[in-house]
């Protein structure tokens, strides 16, 4: 694994301004020092770990990792998903971003049963019952606590490897209201995470304020048509494992919450009624 290099930063309340060494802006956070200029050393990850279930959000994240970091592992779970064929798809698409050529510095990929955990945290996601908005104003497809969860056990398997970064493909901007999704949450996560383990791990989440639309964009950007293709070909995103309808956009059942974000985003990217 290649080692870390050092970096030094030029923090200010409010702003965190880098002054030498090679930037990695996403991991750049505010740190507040009472409004004056502080200078500190500080260790830059050369490595990341991503959490991949390969999903549209969790592939497009994985290819941005490659142009931020030289190493890159990849970590999946098998939680009692109704739609685990995203498992299967998993090996395929890690196969397929080889091909074009994107993914340098791929590293393991590594997936965890967390079965039991799946069937305390009973869902519509892990059950048969119907996808519909509860009582409470979430949909009955949030897994009470699943980010959290993934997030500690992440973090559990990357410091044994090292990484102090962990990327996910949150978002609260195109989402479906679950609040571990949230960027106030995931802060919240990470501090308890490097309190925990005593060492600073940070979470990355270079989708948190891009819509569905700018997703897409995201990925046309970093792969053209050719990593578009792949993740409308090959990811797995439909809330019930439909890949038997084939959609523009990818497979799905086209009427659950992820395909319905799916598909309006891609419609607004491609600048469709």
């Amino acid at each position: 694994m290649t080692g870390p290099s050092t970096t030094l930063r030029l923090r200010r309340e409010g702003h965190t301004y880098l002054t030498a060494g090679p930037a990695n802006l996403s991991q750049l956070q505010h740190v507040p020092v009472r409004g004056q200029f502080a200078y500190d050393f500080a260790v830059m990850s050369q490595s990341a770990l991503v959490l991949f279930s390969a999903g549209q959000d969790s592939a497009t994240c994985l290819a941005w990792a490659f142009g931020q970091y030289k190493m890159v592992e990849t970590i999946g779970f098998v939680y009692g998903q109704r739609h685990a064929v995203e498992l299967d798809q998993r090996p395929v698409v890690l196969e397929k971003l080889r091909l074009t050529g994107l993914a340098a510095g791929l590293g393991g990929d590594t997936v965890i049963d967390l079965s039991g955990y799946g069937a305390i945290a009973e869902s519509a996601l892990t059950s048969s019952r119907a996808i519909e908005m509860a009582a409470n104003g979430l949909p009955t497809s949030f897994v009470p606590g699943r980010n959290l969860v993934f997030l500690s056990v992440a973090a559990a398997y990357a410091y044994r490897r090292g990484i102090d970064v962990l990327v996910g493909g949150m978002c609260e901007t195109d989402f479906s209201g679950y609040p571990d999704c949230r960027r106030t949450t995931l802060d919240a996560m990470q501090s308890v995470l490097a309190l925990g383990l005593d060492r600073q791990i940070e979470i990355v989440t270079p989708l948190m304020h891009r819509s569905k639309a700018q997703t897409w964009a995201l990925a046309h950007e970093m792969g053209g048509d050719a990593l578009v293709d792949l993740i409308v070909e090959h990811t797995h995103t439909c809330y019930e494992g439909d890949r038997w309808h084939r959609h523009p956009w990818g497979y799905g059942c086209g009427s659950c919450p992820a395909c319905e974000l799916r598909a309006r985003g891609w419609a607004e990217w491609r600048g469709e009624p």
